[in-house]
This record gives C-alpha cells, sequence and structure tokens, in this order.
C-alpha cells in the first residue's frame, strides 16, 4: 500500500493520526490510506513555514525562480509517472491525467516570469523633488486547499506563484487523491527547495478549520464546491486572511442553427463527459436553440451512445473512465433517476454500465437527460458526473436569459457561424469565462481562471496577473532628499 506522509519542515513524516481508505475508482481497490490529520501537524506546518519565510522573503526572485526552472525540468523528466499516479487514484483515462499535469506545469511556467511579474512602478518628481515609488512584497504563510477532481493541475494553480512571490506555504490536498500531491512535492524538494517553504498536511474538516483560523496564515486559496467556497470564504475573511475561493458550476452550452453539427456535437461531448463530468468547467447544459434540434441534437445522442466506458488503469484505453468513489457514483445515479421522475426524457442511457473485468470500479456511462425544465432538481445542482442536460428555446435571447438565471458564473460557451451571434452571446452572458466554438472555455495559466456569481468569491483570481496580486502586498514610498543645510534648523 502506498504511504502517504505528511511533509513539514523539509521532513517527511508518518502521522499517528487514524486513516481514512484512498481508492483506485476503477477498481474499487484501496490503494492508500490517508491521515485524518490533527491540529498539533497542522501547527507544525505553519510553524514551519513561519520559520522558513524571513530568509526565502529575502531570497533574491531570481534564485527562487532557479529552484522552479529546475522543478519544472523535473515535472518533464517524470512525467508519465505523474500521469499514472494521477490515473489510478482519480479514475481519469491517462490522455486526461496529461491534460492535467500539463496545465499545472504552465502554471509553472508562468511563475518562472516572476523576476518580471514583481516589478515594481516609479514616478519622479510626484511633487518639486519628491519621489513615488510601488513595490510589491510576499505576505507570509500562505495555504492552498484543493479537490479530488485536478490532482496535480490545482495545488500547481497556487504554490508555484505563491513560492516565486517569496511567501512560503501549507498545501492541504485532498483526502481523496493525497499520492499525486506528494509525488510532485517530492520533485520540488529535489529542485532544492528550502526547507519549510512548502508543506503538505491532510486530512479533513477539523484541519481546514484550523487553517482558516490560524493567526500565523495570511491568506488561503480554495477549489471546490459552491457551499464549502462559501464557508471558507466567511470563516477565512472573518479570521483577517485574503481570500480566493472557487466554487461550482453550471455552465451552459449554446447551440445555433447554423452550428456544424460535427464540431458542435463533439465539443459539447468533450464539455460535458471529459473527466467523467468532475470538473467545474463542465459543459453540464446543452441549450439546443431552433432547428438544432433537428441538425445537431441527433448526432450528439448519436456519439453519446458510443462513448465507451472502463478502467483507465491500465494500456487498453477507454473514452471516459469512473468516476471518484461509491458514493458520487450512487449520488449521480439517484440524481439521474430524480430528473427522470421529474418529467425529463432520457436519450443516452448510462445508468447499467457493467464492466466484466472491474466490477467494483465506481462506473456511469454518458447519460443525456432531454427536455429538461429549469424547475428540475438536474437544470439546478451541480451534478459533478457524465450527465448532460438538454433544454430548449427558440432563439438567442431567450438562450442567454435562461443561461443568466444561473446563481453560478464559470463559463458559457456558444457554436456557431455567425460573428454577430457570437458578439451579441459575448457581451450579454452573466460570467467570467466565454468560449465560441470551445466547449469548456477555461483559461490558460497567463490569464485568470475567471470565475462569476457563486462559482467565485473573493476579488483576485488565480494565475495570471491576479495571482501574482493575490500573493503580494504593494508598498507604497514617498522620498525627498535634502542638499547639505537645507531643511536642517540646526543650520539657520
Amino acid at each position: 500500500m502506498t504511504p502517504c506522509p505528511q511533509f513539514i519542515g523539509g521532513e517527511w513524516l508518518q502521522s499517528k493520526s487514524a486513516v481514512t481508505p484512498v481508492f483506485n475508482p476503477s477498481t474499487g481497490e484501496i490503494i492508500a490510506e490517508c491521515p485524518v490529520g490533527s491540529l498539533a501537524e497542522v501547527n507544525a506546518a505553519v510553524a514551519a513555514a513561519h520559520a522558513a519565510f524571513p530568509a526565502w522573503r529575502d531570497t533574491p526572485p531570481v534564485e527562487r525562480v532557479r529552484v522552479l526552472a529546475k522543478f519544472k525540468m523535473l515535472l518533464e523528466e517524470h512525467f508519465e509517472e505523474i500521469v499514472t499516479c494521477n490515473t489510478r487514484e482519480h479514475g481519469k483515462t491517462l490522455v486526461e491525467s496529461r491534460g492535467d499535469v500539463k496545465r499545472g506545469m504552465e502554471v509553472v511556467e508562468f511563475a518562472l516570469g516572476a523576476t518580471s511579474l514583481l516589478m515594481g512602478e516609479v514616478l519622479e518628481n510626484v511633487a518639486r523633488g519628491i519621489d513615488c515609488e510601488a513595490i510589491r512584497q510576499p505576505l507570509g504563510v500562505c495555504v492552498g486547499i484543493t479537490p479530488f477532481n485536478f490532482p496535480a493541475m490545482v495545488p500547481l494553480w497556487m504554490y508555484p506563484v505563491a513560492i516565486a512571490c517569496g511567501n512560503t506555504f501549507v498545501l492541504k490536498p485532498s483526502e481523496k487523491v493525497p499520492l499525486t500531491a506528494i509525488k510532485i512535492a517530492k520533485l520540488l524538494e529535489q529542485a532544492g527547495l528550502p526547507k519549510g517553504v512548502l508543506n503538505i498536511v491532510h486530512g479533513g474538516r477539523e484541519v481546514v478549520d484550523a487553517l482558516l483560523t490560524h493567526p500565523q496564515v495570511k491568506a488561503i486559496s480554495f477549489v471546490g464546491s459552491t457551499p464549502i467556497a462559501r464557508y471558507i470564504y466567511e470563516v477565512g475573511t472573518k479570521h483577517g486572511k485574503r481570500v480566493q475561493s472557487n466554487g461550482g458550476a453550471k455552465n451552459y452550452v449554446i447551440i445555433m442553427p447554423d452550428a456544424d453539427a460535427e464540431n458542435s456535437s463533439r465539443g459539447v461531448i468533450e464539455a460535458a463527459f471529459g473527466c467523467a463530468g468532475e470538473r467545474c468547467m463542465a459543459g453540464s447544459t446543452a441549450v439546443i436553440v431552433g432547428s438544432a434540434e433537428k441538425s445537431v441534437l441527433p448526432t450528439l445522442v448519436e456519439v453519446t451512445r458510443r462513448i465507451r466506458v472502463g478502467p483507465t488503469d491500465r494500456e487498453a484505453q477507454p473514452d471516459m473512465g469512473p468516476v471518484i468513489t461509491r458514493q458520487h457514483r450512487d449520488r449521480v445515479l439517484e440524481l439521474i433517476e430524480t430528473g427522470i421522475r421529474q418529467g425529463a426524457k432520457i436519450s443516452a442511457d448510462g445508468r447499467g454500465v457493467k464492466i466484466p473485468d472491474a466490477p467494483k470500479g465506481y462506473y456511469v456511462g454518458a447519460t443525456i437527460l432531454d427536455h429538461v425544465q429549469t424547475s428540475m432538481t438536474v437544470a439546478q445542482e451541480e451534478v459533478f458526473g457524465p450527465v448532460l442536460n438538454v433544454m430548449r428555446m427558440d432563439d438567442l435571447d431567450a438562450a442567454i436569459e435562461l443561461a443568466n438565471k444561473s446563481f453560478y458564473g464559470n463559463g458559457a460557451s456558444i457554436f456557431t457561424r455567425s460573428g454577430k451571434a457570437a458578439r451579441e452571446f459575448k457581451h450579454r452572458i452573466n460570467c467570467g469565462m466565454v468560449g465560441i466554438n470551445i466547449g469548456v472555455p477555461a483559461s490558460m495559466a497567463w490569464f485568470p481562471f475567471n470565475g462569476w456569481n457563486d462559482s467565485f468569491f473573493g476579488d483576485l483570481h488565480m494565475q495570471g496577473r491576479e495571482g501574482i496580486q493575490f500573493y503580494t502586498q504593494q508598498k507604497v514610498t514617498t522620498s525627498r532628499w535634502f542638499s547639505y543645510g537645507e531643511g536642517d534648523i540646526w543650520h539657520k
């Protein structure tokens, strides 16, 4: 069984706390045991980060970046090992795991530009003989609390940028997928990161609350469901922390009558069923506009029915893997049943999936619920599984109005050949990331991951320049230099 140690002050330590099982979702077997953690371990990790901060803060940015450059090289060298670990504990296909790791590596590449991104501003003669400068300085101990669905990418959204800015960091990865985070942290240690700059603690609610309220923690980054994101933001800010807290979503994909049937169907399927639908940028609701019902919907249903589901931890790869746990599988299946009871029609049915060579895996097939209405549970709740809702609208205005009623605001996409329709959609849709003929409009590392509404709590997003701003604070200095004797009462 794979060990799951804490990483505190540069030492890999076995916790003495109770444990929870870590499963391989493809088979249902236990592959590790993750500690539930303790208050003492949180205090030790924060203390180690706090002690390491002064020396790391004073390390020249170019030297910090050189450590991250070595880290990136090691990520490339051990790429397939990380991918295999990711797939084993999460259930993604190998192709999806490669994307997970690559997108995380892109954030490391972005962080390598810290020497330029941290540059300040100077204006001389703001008044006669007086100059003013603004510089960026690190905050101190920062915390990352990450979800199960992207074991590599989401932690890498956080600590490479925080560390490049001169902060120290405590990571609490999801207890469902701790192994990838550990494997990647060992590479950063190998790259020469000083002891205490990065720490890892495991655990659940008690550990999270201890991090949220610890007096030496200055900033908290979180990705997860909206109820927890709101809780993280409220508790963290109440205790004086800077917080960026990403929640869930209900992303709409609008298909216009002039959309290319093949390309739009492929885009919608990738958005809805990629990573088994377990992502906050999943295109979980397709809005069919007008005659697209005849031109696009049949292709969409046909291709969905052909999606092959199976175990991902072997050479022969399926199109889609399992969901994360048995409990989550049962929740997804119950939401499908609820949708049917409330009047939705099932066009592609993934409920009866049987995998003979992996009978204990957590499988749900790709499912389409048609004729979904806004009052239905599946239209309101984030399913976080391979379920696509299909709704119908007469025109673009009605489709935009429908999407804008959502409490969430991560992303929305449109498939169309019309520049006018695309422009109208881009300007009027109420969300932070927009796709035009792109199913998943998740931003790249150089731009903010820009959720709105109940999909994000805070004011500075992860990634891009906003990430640099989040992990630093500005200091403004106004200076004036006197000539000898000028302004000196002793020489008058």
